[in-house]
């Protein structure tokens, strides 16, 4: 009797093992990375999503898990929004038969000649905002607003980044040449104002800076961008699994296009030209290697976008652990202001931000 006894505690353990969350068993760790956050949860805006992909034969389906996940809830997406813009970029240009990924082109007004596929890998090799704002040029916050929305993304793309005057709402033209000849010019967009965002917490902190000054005020953020975790991790499931999404949900991109912005999405820093000291291997890596400067392991392969400002650290990435050939999906973000002042540049990025995401990243995709 005792022996039925046991074998029957040990196949109830076993099966709470299996039915346990990911999420909250990693979140559970005595590890300081994670338990200086888990201990002060509420501070810090944590949304965590994970998935695992299970694969049969040729097909392919999700299990999910959440934690925190509410889209009511602002956070500032910061530069993950170039995610989606790399996307539509390429889908818009495969309408029109003048252009390609690798014609020149240059804003109205900038002296600077570059490519779509350039500009693509500048975003995702070390996350410039330049690039991004080209795009967002080519694009106009109405043409992305309506395109996520027919594909289901729930998403308000407002402004571009770090410039002045970032959320003017009409747009520049574009130049595209062919053997120095312009072979089309884009037409400025005239875009529709801004609305404030109807969200929780679009009011944050108690002050924030304006250059050396200190304005003892909650930051408004209702007319920022706004892409909750939510949308992220969509947006990786529809580009990565295309398959399994109905066709008006899908984005429509070429072959050729959909396999280079999934390469460049790997893609490290000097693979991209950039050979400076400053832009280590996992300069936009946070979940798994965030909190490291040493070369990547050559078996973990990570496509991803990563977005840091105000103190917000988020990540949504797709990993693939070539060695035990498990695919998952996480999608992350956390925000580190002990003193909620914003502007000031005094953010735990290093000290709790990087460390959590990295060791967060590690736990789930060895759980």
């Amino acid at each position: 009797m005792k022996f039925l006894v046991l074998i029957t505690f040990l196949f109830t353990l076993s099966c709470a093992h299996k039915n346990e969350d990911p999420i909250l068993e990693v979140l559970s760790s005595s590890n300081p990375k994670i338990k200086t956050v888990v201990d002060h949860i509420q501070n810090h805006e944590v949304q965590i999503l994970f998935t695992e992909i299970e694969r049969i034969g040729d097909s392919a389906s999700f299990k999910d898990y959440s934690y925190q996940v509410n889209d009511s809830n602002y956070f500032y997406p910061a530069s993950t929004v170039k995610f989606p813009i790399a996307i539509l970029a390429l889908e818009k240009m495969n309408t029109d038969p003048l252009i390609n990924i690798n014609t020149l082109f240059n804003v109205e007004g900038d002296s600077i000649k570059t490519t779509i596929s350039d500009e693509i890998k500048k975003i995702f090799a070390v996350s410039d905002n330049e690039a991004y704002n080209r795009l967002f040029e080519y694009l106009g916050k109405d043409y992305i607003n309506s395109k996520l929305l027919e594909k289901g993304i729930n998403a308000r793309i407002s402004h571009r980044l770090s410039v002045p005057n970032s959320d003017v709402t009409t747009t520049k033209s574009l130049i595209f040449y062919g053997n120095d000849t312009i072979i089309l010019k884009t037409d400025s967009i005239v875009n529709k104002p801004i609305d404030p965002l109807q969200l929780h917490n679009t009011l944050k902190g108690k002050g924030y800076m304006i250059n050396d000054s200190l304005v003892n005020n909650p930051m408004d953020f209702s007319l920022k961008n706004y892409l909750p975790i939510t949308s992220l991790h969509q947006i990786m499931k529809q580009l990565m699994f295309p398959d399994l999404f109905p066709y008006e949900k899908q984005f429509h991109l070429s072959a050729d296009d959909r396999a280079f912005l999934i390469k460049t999405m790997n893609i490290l820093p000097q693979e991209a030209g950039y050979t400076s000291d400053e832009y280590y291997e996992s300069y936009v890596k946070f979940l798994v290697f965030g909190d490291s400067k040493q070369p990547l392991p050559k078996h973990i392969k990570i496509y991803n976008k990563v977005g840091d400002a105000y103190g917000y650290l988020t990540d949504c990435a797709y990993i693939i652990n070539e060695k035990t050939k498990k695919e998952y999906i996480i999608t992350a973000t956390i925000h580190v202001n002990k003193n909620q002042i914003f502007n000031d540049n005094t953010y735990e990025y290093d000290t709790v931000g990087f460390p959590f995401l990295a060791e967060l990243g590690r736990q789930l995709i060895k759980y």
